[in-house]
């Protein structure tokens, strides 16, 4: 039975999101806010937390990071707000999906199953692969990028399109096979998603972007 921390302060979205969670056959804890979900990740392991933005004494952000520095829990959050520098910033953390409220109990359900039975399809292959071009390094096995001497932190999903960008590089890629490969076949959502990790991927490879080129109508190439 997969495990799901429901983490917001208002306790009628907590219960409709334990109705249809458990209807679903998830284990479901509660927490009211974010300094109590901090202490309950401490003491138990999930398989995605479902976390609101906008909660007193620690928001969802600050929340996010400070479990995300222990452990590598997928992430929901929830938001009244839709605006792009929300979403960016959530997938700047390592969010796995944003979903604005308000939101359908049944398609948060969809949501929460595609990011569980992709987090549970992992698997811990390595190929000792390293791509170099001028400035930078892409270092598959380690799971590292370097520009210019530097290294550079990226979300997970950052990480995992790039990878697959440059191991099929100077191919020209659909945007439904990005999200495809990386997202996963079943993933439900839109491709603004896609469009918001090329634009966070751009700004971390800095002068090296140039290597990421856009297809108008087609999706994206890698040329190097």
């Amino acid at each position: 039975m997969s495990r799901i921390l429901v983490v917001d302060d208002e306790e009628k979205i907590r219960t409709i999101i334990r109705k249809y969670g458990e209807f679903e056959g998830y284990e479901i804890v509660e927490a009211r806010d974010g300094m109590e979900a901090v202490r309950i990740c401490r003491q138990q392991d999930f398989d995605v937390i479902i976390l609101d933005v906008m909660m007193p004494e620690l928001d969802g952000f600050s929340t996010c990071r400070e479990i995300k520095k222990e452990k590598d829990i997928p992430v929901i959050m929830l938001s009244a707000r839709g605006e792009e520098y929300d979403r960016i910033h959530g997938f700047e953390i390592g969010i796995d999906d944003y979903v604005v409220k308000p939101f359908s109990p049944k398609e948060l359900m969809m949501r929460v199953k595609v990011v569980i039975n992709r987090n549970q399809g992992k698997t811990e292959k390595a190929e000792r692969e390293v791509f170099q071009k001028e400035g930078l390094i892409v270092d598959f096995t380690g799971r590292t990028v370097t520009v210019d001497g530097k290294r550079v932190d990226m979300s997970p999903k950052e990480y995992e399109l790039l990878f697959y960008l440059v191991k099929n590089r100077n191919i020209a890629l659909e945007r439904e096979r990005l999200i495809t490969e990386v997202w996963g076949y079943d993933y439900y959502g839109d491709d603004r998603t896609l469009d918001t990790h090329v634009k966070l991927l751009r700004s971390s490879l800095g002068q090296y972007r140039k290597f990421l080129v856009t297809l108008r109508g087609v999706g994206y190439r890698f040329e190097a």
